[in-house]
């Protein structure tokens, strides 16, 4: 299980200083380490940490999932890791190079697909394609046919010479996404996107995130919505106010909230006398009568389950439904934090527009 971020103290190393180890990688399967990344926004009198005194490694060719509520720090994070903003304290490895050393080399091997679209839609989904390509040095030769083979994989290509206006919103974005990835870039990071999609664009924006990363490419998905992370991702990282406060798969994140799983069942009547039998149970957490349902917390419900009903047999006591939920991310974070993922993060950490680094 991963632990918690760190107390938020800083490193006093000076951000001009690269990691030792970026050019020998100690752990070949991490293509991303980051060691007490800190970034500070500074204004007249007023200070923001954004992303605070934050560790952790992404594994190569995984999908690595950045969950927390808008302001949490999750595109700051990503704009230092793109070298797009500098670092106040630590820094990080972005395969074998150091996000302050190399940069040059580092957006040679990583493609960005930002939160706000950068798509020009007067010109067509092929010339969007090819001005992309030859920004990032695509060889002209092996270029057309990289083009089509994006097309085909987000199937515009009959839409190949159409302007971009004329596109829906979800075409946009896997537009926007496989140009991002025209260039076989090791690690693509995607900044919510599907943000502002509808459900069904969405889904196929899903479908697009997972093709890609069969091509083994590394994938930093930023989101806030929990079935997009539950969806698509090998692990997540929680992050609240600059911070990493959780990082785990799923199931073991799961194992975080105490209470387990959600048995609910529905009856018209019920015999008091099963209560005190189900609290007997020692893998049964909490026993609740509420709106004609029995609400019970337990761990593995599943395997509990026919335990449940053989309780309710005993008692001859029909059952009229029966529902079984895992917690959810949102529960998850709702522990970690108490609060609600939608309930935003740290405002204050979205820097003024003036702002300047230090």
């Amino acid at each position: 299980m991963s632990q918690p971020a760190a107390d938020g103290k800083k490193t006093g190393a000076d951000p001009a200083e690269p990691l030792a180890v970026c050019s020998s990688v100690s752990d070949p399967s991490s293509i991303i380490r980051i060691d007490h990344l800190t970034k500070i926004f500074r204004e007249k009198n007023r200070s923001v940490t954004a992303v605070d005194d934050v560790t952790f490694e992404v594994r190569r060719g995984e999908i690595f999932g950045l969950l927390g509520p808008n302001g949490a720090g999750k595109s700051t994070l990503i704009r230092v890791l793109t070298t797009l903003l500098r670092p106040t304290n630590g820094t990080a490895c972005v395969d074998t190079f150091d996000i302050i050393r190399d940069p040059e080399k580092i957006r040679s091997i990583i493609g960005v697909c930002p939160q706000n679209s950068t798509l020009d839609v007067e010109l067509t989904a092929y010339d969007n394609l090819e001005f992309y390509g030859k920004l990032v040095n695509v060889d002209d030769s092996i270029l057309d046919k990289r083009i089509w083979e994006l097309l085909d994989m987000t199937e515009l290509s009959d839409r190949a010479h159409m302007k971009v206006q004329t596109f829906s919103g979800g075409m946009r974005r896997k537009l926007e996404i496989v140009r991002a990835f025209i260039h076989h870039p090791l690690i693509l990071f995607l900044d919510e996107p599907t943000i502002g999609l509808d459900p069904e664009a969405r889904h196929e924006v899903w479908q697009q995130i997972s093709k890609l990363n069969e091509e083994k490419t590394t994938i930093i998905l930023t989101t806030h919505y929990m079935d997009e992370a539950e969806k698509l991702c090998d692990r997540i990282a929680f992050v609240d106010k600059g911070r990493l406060i959780a990082l785990d798969i799923l199931e073991n994140l799961k194992q975080l909230i105490p209470a387990g799983d959600l048995i609910e069942i529905g009856f018209d009547s019920i015999d008091e006398g099963m209560l005190p039998v189900l609290r007997q149970n020692t893998l049964i957490n909490a026993v609740e009568v509420k709106d004609q349902k029995l609400i019970i917390s337990a761990k593995n419900g599943s395997k509990l389950l026919p335990e449940i009903v053989g309780v309710f047999e005993k008692f001859s006591t029909p059952m009229t439904s029966i529902s079984i939920r895992s917690p959810s991310l949102e529960d998850i974070f709702i522990h970690l934090t108490g609060k609600k993922l939608d309930e935003g993060g740290n405002q204050d950490a979205k820097p003024a527009r003036r702002g300047v680094p230090p």
